[in-house]
């Protein structure tokens, strides 16, 4: 059995803002182990990224308010942690991928130079020695040494996202935490990104876990998937429980609304409705209003239960006990 390397228990955070309270993150549970690539899924605003953010010890403090909850770091209670603590750890022992590479670097200052902070921050080397370690970086990522006294304004959108992961693996991270590392890059630099952040992998042995609303990446990434709609896991299991084993209504829906799912030339399904506001979260599923399984039992809190060999969905649908082979 793989070691443990993070463990977020019961995790809820609230942003608390003029319109009212919205309920970001409710009850979210789940382990990393060492080496392993974890996959979270779900629609813009389902709360993937303040989980991430929360992990990172990155919250904006205020509105955000975590109201219950452990993340365990090697032990460590991150969110019971002080600032100092969280600075050694960030950069260091977790690293995190921003969603945005247009806006993750600074503009005013060398590529080279933002990777060799980095390292600078968190090991005691030289200036020449941390430029050295720059340079290897960029090589690692696929970008030539003499590039490092360039601005960011000179790369290409691949280019800077390559910069921002080799930021992220500078000083070999235990932890990496990928947030739509892909997004706004077309289809040929999503494919080298990725491939590269596997074969980063697989040399240095690093965890993972990796947010995006792309199916298609999980399949090729991860090995295990929670899928998360309006701030709770509504399934988790492994890669092949939650694509052969499809249980929960929502994570069907998901599928059903893929391009290209179907060889059959049938219309796509997507899903009806909108997830539900976030500051008025109804008491029972949270998917309810946008079932096509809906019954009377749906009308109470639905716990998250496994359903065989650590698959996990939070439903009373009679998928939850058949699953959908269909994918």
């Amino acid at each position: 059995m793989s070691e443990v390397i993070l463990s977020v228990k019961n995790l809820s955070v609230e942003y608390r803002v003029e319109e009212g309270i919205v309920k970001a993150v409710n009850d979210v549970s789940f382990d990393v182990k060492s080496g392993e690539t974890l996959g979270l899924v779900g629609e813009t605003g389902a709360g993937k990224t303040t989980i991430a953010l929360s992990i990172m010890g990155l919250l904006p403090v205020p509105p955000a308010v975590v109201t219950q909850g452990e993340i365990l770091f090697e032990g460590e209670n991150i969110l019971a942690a002080n600032e100092k603590y969280l600075r050694t750890l960030r950069g260091n022992k977790i690293s995190m991928i921003f969603q945005d590479p247009m806006s993750a670097l600074n503009p005013s200052t060398y590529v080279g130079d933002q990777i060799s902070e980095v390292i600078m921050l968190h090991n005691k080397v030289s200036k020449d020695k941390a430029r050295e370690m720059a340079e290897e970086c960029l090589e690692m990522v696929g970008i030539p040494k003499n590039r490092y006294a360039e601005y960011p304004h000179k790369f290409s959108g691949g280019m800077k996202q390559r910069v921002i992961i080799a930021i992220a693996l500078a000083c070999n991270p235990n932890l990496l935490i990928a947030d739509e590392p892909t997004t706004a890059l077309d289809v040929t630099i999503q494919a080298q990104i990725l491939e590269l952040m596997e074969q980063l992998k697989e040399k240095k042995g690093t965890s993972n876990i990796l947010i995006t609303h792309d199916l298609g990446v999980i399949a090729k990434m991860c090995d295990r998937v929670a899928v998360i709609y309006a701030g709770e896991i509504v399934e988790m299991g492994t890669l092949r429980q939650v694509f052969k084993n499809t249980a929960h209504p929502y994570t069907k829906g998901l599928f059903d609304a893929l391009p290209g799912n179907s060889l059959s030339g049938k219309r796509l399904k997507p899903i009806k409705g909108s997830m539900p506001d976030p500051t008025s979260l109804p008491e029972n599923c949270k998917f309810a209003n946008r079932c096509f399984n809906k019954s009377d039992k749906c009308d109470q809190r639905i716990k998250l239960v496994d359903i065989g060999d650590g698959h996990l969905v939070r439903c009373v649908s009679p998928l939850c006990s058949e699953g959908v082979k269909s994918h």
